[in-house]
């Protein structure tokens, strides 16, 4: 019995330390806060980004997604985004959703415009670009080869020809 008595409190102890791990991982889901001020942007279609996702310019990770809704009149998503302090965005910028290739992540990507009136936070981007779903795109591009290449002869002529 007293062999048993420290296993039971190891297994325990391991067992209470995965509950807090659990309940930390649920009460945590679905927003992150990295700091900074945040913009939103609405979308026809995020495809694969997630919350936790990068937000870049020029490639450079300048946020993260903090969080997505549904809008539930207009079905658009709105992808609440943190940008760190020391980025200003001009007001005239787009952010389209896109990846790093066919197996890499997705993120945010901002094209900066060029004017000299900064986004205000809580602002929205003016011009947003959706997801595009490659696998669709490679799913159009094979079948539209597969047709093209069996066309059937043309029909004889409906005239008749006279033999000479």
């Amino acid at each position: 019995m007293s062999r048993r008595l420290p296993e039971l409190l190891t297994g325990f102890a391991v067992i209470a330390a995965a509950a807090v791990f659990l309940a930390y991982a649920l009460l945590s889901t679905g927003e992150v806060s990295t700091g900074g001020y945040a913009l939103t942007a609405r979308f026809g279609s995020v495809g694969g980004l997630t919350v936790g996702s990068d937000v870049k310019i020029g490639g450079v990770i300048v946020g993260h997604v903090a969080n997505e809704t549904l809008d539930p009149v207009t079905y658009a998503a709105i992808v609440r985004l943190n940008i760190n302090n020391g980025i200003k965005i001009p007001d005239d910028s787009s952010a389209s959703i896109t990846s790093d290739g066919l197996l890499g992540g997705v993120y945010v990507a901002v094209s900066p415009g060029g004017s000299n009136t900064m986004l205000a936070p809580g602002s929205a981007f003016p011009v947003t670009q959706s997801a595009i779903n490659v696998q669709d795109l490679i799913g159009k591009f094979i079948f539209s080869m597969g047709g093209s290449s069996s066309k059937s002869p043309a029909p004889p002529s409906a005239t008749p020809q006279a033999a000479p």
